[in-house]
This record gives structure tokens, C-alpha cells and sequence, in this order.
């Protein structure tokens, strides 16, 4: 019987790196994965996939290349799912490399079956042939992940209805489609098959969509995707959706029937723990299979940890990644410091959404007062080089301490760029900061001068006001 110092469940972002950091304090780790799912839904059918398909799109559309060229612009007229599939493929296979030779040069051991806990140190591991084998360890970390939620009245065929792990497999690019909700995973398959041409219909029960980012940047997105022909539905339930021949039909609870070659369901995801058999190990996982840990991502059993999309928001590769790092340390009392500041959310969309920070809502909630900075990529050198005439960049500073509250960044690169914006706010700066700094020219980075001096500018004519306005009422002279 093999026996480890940490057993980890899971060979995604946050798994690697839990794995990783156990190798490096001198600890025996192992990994436990199915064969067909190393790297996890990330590499295999999440995070990666779709990002490699989204510059796909971008390429051969030449979606970005329009604003100089024309609208009837296209590096390619017919694009099939082939195209797509190829580039895909390729990044998968290098991304499944990476991660193996990665574990194994770290001496972490690869264990290929599917896990189920028999006790609170002990897991039955099934092999692809059946046979099964018992492991043990001092420590667990659990990072299983998730599935896409599968309403039991919908008839997921693969092919006409399908759910975000399956929308890859397509045999074509549809001519229309409907999709349900409009969460980070909807709205980019959503914004890349609207790029490509097809008549995309979100359907959304909430009244806006993406409400956890700042509502102007929402707005302009929405502009964008109404632009290239996408329709809204908030407010809307899907009650039934029908397959026909000729395609199908999704009916909602206010009698609207919507017809469409294809129907991706992305209403949420679902925590694996149901295979894991947690209850033997003394855990118990919500309706949506997730585990609820403490600060240190330990569960309610002291050496089981959990980490990733299984622990529920904010469920990125990125926050994974740095949740199973510090899950490892915490297990063996290797100190780790403060989680610096906040961290980035970034959604790739078309065109790309991405923020660190509060909101403007969040600021007004709070009674905190702050002033608003606004660069828009019109406006710089670089973005009339790029063709991007309708990105933006947002910042929002402490009306009082002068600090970046927030960074809102929408169009080409903004997934790159909150990160100037984001390091700034991690070591306490101003944005004085950003007004005296000099960035290469031309570049996006150029946006945070431009904003920062438009905020600058603001709060100076608060200040000339109040200054003269102590010398005469509403701010004029005493005239005598």
C-alpha cells in the first residue's frame, strides 16, 4: 500500500500547483487523474480550448483588422469547425505535455484511475481496467472541479443541444444558436459565434447579465455584441427546449419560442464531489456538489483541503492556481504571506472584459467618495494603430487618500493590461503614480496616464472650486 505526506484529487491548475509546492518543501506528493483528463476541465474542455478557439476566431475572421479594412473584411470565407478544431487540438497536446513533465520532473506521482474515499486517510483508486487500488496519505487536497449543470428535462444529444464541454465536439459552425445563460462562460461563446456570423440569442432569468462587473463596461459590451446581432432575453426562463428535423426549439416560461440550429446550456456548473464518495472521509458537499473550507481552503476535516472550481466563486484557473499553493503550505506549516491586494477577473469575451477592484456601485454602497478616470482607445496612438475604437479604461480613485480603488478595463488586451493597474494597487500607490510615469509610446498602457490625468484633472477643479468658494458664498469673490 502506497502511503503519501499529500494526495491530491485532481491534475487541473489548482492540483498541479497543490502537488507542485508539497514537492518542493521535501514532501512525497501524488496526484491522482483519470487518463483522458490530465490537466483537468481546463486543459481538456474549459479554460484552454476556448481560449485557443477564441484567437481562432479572431484570426480567421479578422474580426480585429475591420476598423481599417472594412466590414466586409475576412481572412477566410467558409470556416468550418475543422479550423477551429486543428489549432485547438495542438494546444491541448502541448498543454497535456507541459503538465506531465512538470509533476514528473518535480518527482510528483502520476496515479491514473478515478478516486473514491473509503476512510478519512484512504482512497479506492479504480484503474481504467477495473482493478483497484488503496492509498493512503497524511494530507489530502481535493480538486476535482466541475461539470456543466444538466437540467433533467433537457435532451442533451451532443450535437444540436449541448453544454459548454460538449460545444467543441460540433460538427459545424451553426447558422444560428440559442444560448442559456448569460454567466462568464455564455457570454463568451456567445460574443466568439456572433464574431463568426451566427444569429445568437441569449437567454438570461436575470435582469442584466455579468452583475458582478462595473455596469458601464457591461453597457459597452452589450453595445458591441447588439452590434453584431446578438439578442437579449433577461428577465426570461427556459421552460422546455424541442428537437426537430429541421432543428430546434426552445420555448420560455412566457409562452416566446425561439427557433435555432443549436442550443448551448451554460446555466451554472456542478461540483464532482458526487464520485468521490466524500461522506467517508467525513465531508459533506451543498446541492451543487461543493465544499466549504476555511481561509486556509482546509474543509471541516483538518487535513482535507479544497480548492478550485469545486469550492465555488470566483472559479478561475488563474485564483485556483494560487489556492492550491497555499492549501500545500498551510498543510505542512510552511509560511505564506498575505494575499496581496485583489485579484483580477478576467473574461474573454469579444472584445475582452477585465477588472481588479470595486465597482462604482460598490464605492456608492459603501459612502466611500471617489473621482472617475477615463481612457478611451480612440483617443491613443496605439489603438488607431490596432483598430480598436471602442475599448476603454476606467479608474476610479479615494477622492481623499488618492489610492486606485479600481481598474476597469474593456476591448483588445484588457486581460493583459488590468494587471499594470492591479500591481499599482498592491503596493499602495496613488495615482499620482500613474501621472508622473512615463510608458513607451505608442501602447494600451499609455491608457492609465491618460486616465489618471483625467481623474487629476477632476479633482483639481473640485479643489479651485473649494478654494475660491471659502472666500464668497457659492464660490464667488465678495464683491463688497
Amino acid at each position: 500500500m502506497d502511503h503519501f505526506d499529500l494526495l491530491v484529487i485532481g491534475s487541473g491548475p489548482a492540483g498541479q500547483k497543490a502537488a507542485i509546492a508539497a514537492a518542493k518543501l521535501g514532501k512525497r506528493a501524488a496526484v491522482i487523474e483519470r487518463r483522458d483528463m490530465v490537466g483537468g476541465v481546463c486543459i481538456n474542455t474549459g479554460t484552454i480550448p476556448s481560449k485557443t478557439m477564441r484567437e481562432a476566431v479572431l484570426y480567421l475572421t479578422g474580426l480585429n483588422q475591420r476598423e481599417l479594412y472594412g466590414e466586409s473584411y475576412r481572412l477566410k470565407d467558409d470556416i468550418t469547425v475543422g479550423d477551429l478544431s486543428s489549432r485547438t487540438q495542438h494546444v491541448i497536446g502541448r498543454e497535456i505535455d507541459v503538465v506531465q513533465n512538470q509533476l514528473s520532473r518535480n518527482r510528483v506521482q502520476m496515479i491514473v484511475g478515478s478516486a473514491r474515499f473509503t476512510g478519512p486517510h484512504e482512497i479506492d483508486v479504480v484503474t481504467t481496467g477495473g482493478d483497484h487500488k488503496t492509498v493512503t496519505a497524511d494530507n489530502f487536497v481535493i480538486a476535482v472541479g466541475t461539470r456543466p449543470a444538466r437540467p433533467e428535462s433537457v435532451d442533451f444529444d451532443g450535437a444540436t443541444i449541448v453544454d459548454s464541454d460538449q460545444i467543441l465536439g460540433m460538427d459545424r459552425v451553426p447558422m444560428s444558436m440559442v444560448v442559456v445563460g448569460a454567466g462568464v462562460i455564455g457570454i463568451e461563446y456567445a460574443s466568439m459565434f456572433a464574431a463568426l456570423g451566427t444569429k445568437v440569442t441569449v437567454v438570461e432569468k436575470r435582469s442584466t447579465m455579468l452583475d458582478f462587473c462595473d455596469r458601464e463596461i457591461v453597457e459597452a459590451l452589450q453595445y458591441q455584441l447588439r452590434d453584431r446581432g446578438v439578442t437579449f432575453r433577461f428577465g426570461e426562463s427556459v421552460k422546455t427546449v424541442e428537437k426537430h428535423p429541421s432543428g430546434t426549439l426552445t420555448i420560455l416560461e412566457s409562452g416566446k419560442k425561439i427557433p435555432a440550429d443549436t442550443v448551448l446550456y451554460s446555466a451554472g456548473r456542478q461540483g464532482v464531489t458526487d464520485e468521490l464518495n466524500v461522506s467517508d472521509a467525513g465531508l459533506t458537499a451543498d446541492a451543487r456538489g461543493r465544499l466549504t473550507v476555511d481561509p486556509h481552503f482546509r474543509t471541516e476535516v483538518s487535513h482535507i483541503y479544497a480548492v478550485g472550481d469545486v469550492i465555488g466563486f470566483p472559479a478561475l484557473a488563474a485564483t485556483s492556481m494560487e489556492q492550491g499553493r497555499r492549501a500545500a503550505y498551510h498543510a505542512f506549516g510552511e509560511p505564506v504571506g498575505e494575499s496581496e491586494g485583489e485579484q483580477p477577473i478576467g473574461i474573454y469575451s469579444i472584445p475582452e472584459v477585465s477588472y481588479v477592484g470595486r465597482t462604482e456601485d460598490e464605492l456608492t454602497a459603501a459612502d466611500i467618495p471617489f473621482e472617475v478616470g477615463i481612457s478611451r482607445y480612440r483617443e491613443l496612438a496605439r489603438g488607431a494603430i490596432m483598430g480598436d475604437a471602442y475599448g476603454m479604461l476606467k479608474l476610479l480613485i479615494d477622492a481623499n487618500t488618492r489610492k486606485i480603488l479600481g481598474v476597469h478595463v474593456f476591448g483588445s488586451n484588457a486581460c493583459e493590461l488590468v494587471h499594470v493597474g492591479q500591481t499599482v494597487m498592491g503596493l499602495g500607490g496613488t495615482v499620482d503614480y500613474l501621472v508622473d510615469a512615463v510608458f513607451n509610446y505608442p501602447t494600451l498602457c499609455e491608457a492609465y496616464k491618460v486616465a489618471a490625468l483625467d481623474a487629476e484633472n477632476k479633482m483639481r477643479a473640485i479643489s479651485r472650486v473649494s478654494t475660491v468658494g471659502n472666500t464668497g458664498e457659492l464660490g464667488l469673490e465678495n464683491t463688497g
